[in-house]
């Protein structure tokens, strides 16, 4: 019964990871089913069942989520692009879609974004993506390593994790004015509380760039701080595919590697470097690191 869960799950997992890659091109339901080799005659109501949205909305979520956050780069591409881009046939349908869900057009949100109906309006797809099942780790993908300090720009997120997602927007705009590339500077998540305190007031993480030395950081700017992520042994698990939820990895090496490795954990908080693979079409990576002593 596990093995065919698991079979199952890693179906719609593989939809999922389709989707994001192919949110310029065909999405319809004969396309989608055929991924997940399901029969079409079911497959919408098994994606449903399973995610909680239709396979029709959470297409037009995740291209409006795509769209605006290449509008959120004032100097990508123009809106005409990102339309046709985003898998839309027309501008115009695609100003239509973006209007109805964010009450603002393309070109005012480009210019200003209003990020509290930008939250709401994916609350859908988070949701969605929230209900991707676990994956089964197993003790021989854990590593141990030495690591190295590295020197970072630290971008803090306090608060409800509903409203993550606005500091993240906040912290890409900061990185890219400050001209550091994920291709030449290292990005780290850096977790103080778990993934859903019982307060959502306390919930605390970091956004953190590797950097060579602190001049890349305006004393003035209160939003940025320099810091640094200390060198040690750790254990590390790697996650590929689908990695917005590394809660499950974190949960792993806690809960089931931990107790029976023999080790204790350093001073840290367990934190995870990300990685853009090499091919687009291989999607990102994390390493999940548990300081060691």
């Amino acid at each position: 019964m596990t093995a065919a869960r698991n079979q199952y799950h890693a179906r719609m997992q593989r939809v999922l990871d389709h989707i994001d890659r192919h949110l310029d091109g065909d999405l319809d339901l004969d396309a989608v089913s055929g991924v997940a080799a399901f029969s079409k005659f079911h497959f919408h109501r098994q994606f449903n069942a399973t995610f909680g949205v239709s396979l029709h909305r959470y297409v037009q979520l995740a291209r409006l989520r795509l769209a605006s956050k290449r509008l959120a780069d004032r100097e990508g591409q123009s809106v005409t692009d990102i339309a046709l881009g985003s898998g839309y046939e027309t501008p115009d349908a695609f100003a239509r879609a973006f209007r109805q869900r964010f009450r603002q057009s393309p070109s005012s949100f480009r210019k200003c974004p209003d990020w509290e109906p930008w939250l709401r309006a994916f609350g859908p797809l988070n949701s969605a993506r929230s209900k991707i099942m676990p994956t089964t780790f197993t003790p021989d993908e854990v590593t141990i390593r030495e690591v190295g300090p590295t020197r970072v720009a630290i971008f803090e997120h306090r608060g409800d994790p509903e409203i993550l997602d606005v500091t993240i927007q906040k912290f890409i705009a900061w990185r890219k004015a400050a001209g550091m590339s994920p291709k030449t500077n290292p990005t780290f998540n850096i977790w103080h509380t778990e993934r859903r305190p019982a307060n959502p007031a306390e919930y605390r993480m970091e956004l953190c760039v590797g950097v060579d030395g602190d001049h890349c950081i305006d004393p003035a700017d209160e939003t940025v701080r320099a810091g640094e992520i200390p060198g040690g042994r750790c254990a590390v698990l790697r996650v590929t595919g689908d990695t917005h939820n590394l809660e499950p990895a974190a949960l792993y090496l806690y809960r089931d590697w931990l107790p029976t490795s023999g080790e204790e954990m350093r001073d840290f908080p367990i934190y995870c470097q990300r990685f853009f693979l090499a091919e687009p079409e291989q999607g990102t990576a994390a390493e999940v690191h548990l300081p060691l002593k």
